[in-house]
């Protein structure tokens, strides 16, 4: 349980509230002890009126008494344990609510990096079926764990109190039980940990089935696709099948080994009471009794077992994500307004996963407020030119300023906080249009919305839809078109405010003249906001107060659009191409 470890901070935070729990389990288990222990004198009165030694009245009346003794404990041991059950098991779900939130907030410190080496589907299942064995560890089990060990700890004892001899017939089984217990756990973990892993592999293949369903339509795959997920869900169904397996041994061996208990009690008891060893047969009837109230305790201890070695096996996986180190840190904590100057020194950046270099020794400068495009072909690496701006990832070599202070000295929020970044892929969430566009900003106006829409040419289209601004997207947006999607990431961004924009090619899905409106309005609202644009059309790099021309990783030309149409190079001839292309 070396795993479980994690989540004692929990079990500290909600102490009070446990051992609170912990008490009223203990009161509930002694109120019904009464009950074995009244129903033996009750069958005492039976042998006293049936010996001439009490009347019939007197035996009627000591009988209505504990009877309503038997009753009134019975209904306060209830009330105890549903007070058990309501202390215990919500504390429970506080455990599990603040284990999900660590997860989470977790995830959203990790790199990119991160998700580039983890699937959806995974981090699914670990942030809810994972936590939901644990949480079942730290209610169900925990408290049916302390319901066992209380009544063990009052039954045992009363047991040899009453009759020794008995008492050690009727528990003899018990030890067997310890050991099978001790050996089937062990096959149990191992087999729990499988099935975890194989519900991460279908969460993972589902989600990515669904979000690439159109592409599994337009290739006509489905028929391929139900196929593996009918085969990964055979090898799951086994993987289940045994696990269940090894769980079904338990309540047959519980139930038998029960069962000798109860022979024992009979046999062993009987022959105690006719050698006058025991004076009352009510002493064999307290013990089966006894031995009733034991079978679920020792029942339970079987899939107490199993819920502790899923638990064990889902904590784990979750302390393998937990115990990642983000990659980039936040080490200055007081906020750090930014004005917008950026500066690039002999920066050379290589990603982790793929080994790439995309970027080798390169150097420029940004001056606050200016406009800057960066152009290349595919994989030149301007985009990473905006994720290091961002700090979405930290430099292999050199150094990245942002008004002449190094990036790693200043607070990430606040840097983030101050950039407005459009991606090419634009995301969208499923939510309504208008909820897209305000979280650049949560308290923002519906004038203020309509405003930024108009100047990313989008109002027009919103406009167009039944529900307008309240139309709820579908899943990453895919109600609208690719142009649609940019166009309101880009209203999002303008939304912000932001003293950086980071627009990544941005405007590729719409056309020249819809472009041309775009970049005008963004030159206005852009005004005394430091811009880069990335782009393959020269036409949104043209009105840039600077160009950067990337070939693999390096700056091959930088000027502006007049100096560089001067000069032989790849932005003349791509210039002139596409002057041509736009003419035909």
């Amino acid at each position: 349980m070396k795993e479980l470890k994690y989540i004692n901070k929990y079990f500290k935070k909600y102490a009070v509230q446990l051992l609170l729990g912990i008490f009223i389990t203990i009161v509930a288990r002694v109120f019904s002890l009464v009950t074995p222990s009244y129903v033996k004198k009750s069958i005492e009165v039976l042998e006293r009126y049936g010996g001439d030694l009490i009347s019939k009245s007197e035996a009627k009346e000591i009988l209505l008494q504990h009877i309503l003794i038997i009753i009134g404990t019975a209904l306060l041991a209830a009330l105890f344990t549903f007070l058990m059950r309501q202390t215990i098991i919500k504390v429970s779900r506080f455990i599990e609510y603040d284990l999900k939130n660590e997860v989470f907030d977790h995830y959203q410190l990790l790199s990119l990096n991160f998700y580039k080496k983890n699937r959806t589907g995974d981090l699914m299942n670990r942030i809810s079926e994972d936590v939901s064995e644990v949480r079942n560890y730290a209610g169900p089990a925990l408290m049916y764990g302390i319901n066992t060990i209380t009544l063990f700890a009052t039954i045992v004892p009363l047991m040899f109190m009453t009759a020794p001899k008995l008492a050690v017939y009727t528990l003899l089984p018990l030890p067997i039980l310890s050991v099978l217990i001790y050996k089937i756990s062990k096959v149990i973990h191992k087999r729990s940990t499988i099935v975890q892993q194989y519900l991460s592999k279908l969460s993972t293949f589902t989600q990515e089935s669904f979000s690439g369903i159109s592409v599994i339509k337009a290739y006509s795959l489905e028929n391929k696709i139900n196929n593996e997920l009918t085969d990964l869900a055979i090898e799951g169904k086994n993987k289940s099948m045994d696990l269940a397996k090894v769980n079904a041994w338990f309540f047959p061996l519980m139930v038998l080994l029960i069962g000798i208990s109860t022979i024992f009690v009979i046999y062993i008891g009987g022959q105690q009471y006719i050698n006058g060893e025991i004076t009352s047969i009510g002493v064999i009837l307290e013990f089966v009794i006894y031995v009733n109230m034991l079978t679920w305790p020792v029942a339970v201890i079987g899939w107490l077992t199993s819920i502790v070695q899923r638990a064990e096996a889902s904590q784990k996986r979750i302390n393998e994500f937990l115990s990642i180190t983000p990659s980039i840190k936040n080490d200055v904590l007081e906020d750090t307004p930014l004005n917008g100057k950026i500066e690039f020194r002999n920066v050379t950046f290589t990603y982790e996963d793929t080994e790439i270099t995309a970027l080798k020794n390169i150097s420029f400068t940004i001056e606050k407020g200016d406009t800057v495009a960066i152009i290349g072909k595919t994989g030149s690496g301007k985009s990473t030119i905006l994720d290091l701006v961002a700090r979405l990832y930290d430099v292999s070599s050199g150094e990245i300023l942002l008004d002449d202070v190094p990036i790693k000295k200043l607070n990430l929020n606040s840097i983030r906080t101050e950039i407005g970044a459009v991606p090419q892929d634009a995301f969208l969430f499923s939510d309504t249009i208008k909820s897209n566009i305000k979280f650049g900003k949560e308290n923002a106006t519906d004038e203020e919305i309509i405003a930024v829409a108009k100047k990313a040419v989008v109002h027009k289209n919103i406009m167009g839809f039944n529900k307008k601004y309240d139309t709820i997207l579908g899943e990453r947006g895919i109600t609208l078109s690719g142009g649609q999607k940019q166009r309101v990431s880009i209203a999002r961004a303008l939304l912000k405010d932001p003293k950086i924009y980071l627009f990544d090619d941005c405007l590729s899905a719409v056309d020249t003249e819809t472009e041309e409106k775009i970049l005008n309005n963004l030159k206005n609202a852009s005004k005394d906001k430091t811009t880069l644009i990335v782009s393959h059309r020269v036409s949104s790099a043209k009105n840039a107060d600077k160009i950067i021309i990337l070939k693999e990783g390096e700056i091959l030309q930088i000027g502006t659009h007049n100096s560089l149409i001067e000069i032989d190079g790849y932005y003349k001839d791509l210039y002139h191409a596409q002057l041509i292309d736009k003419e035909n």
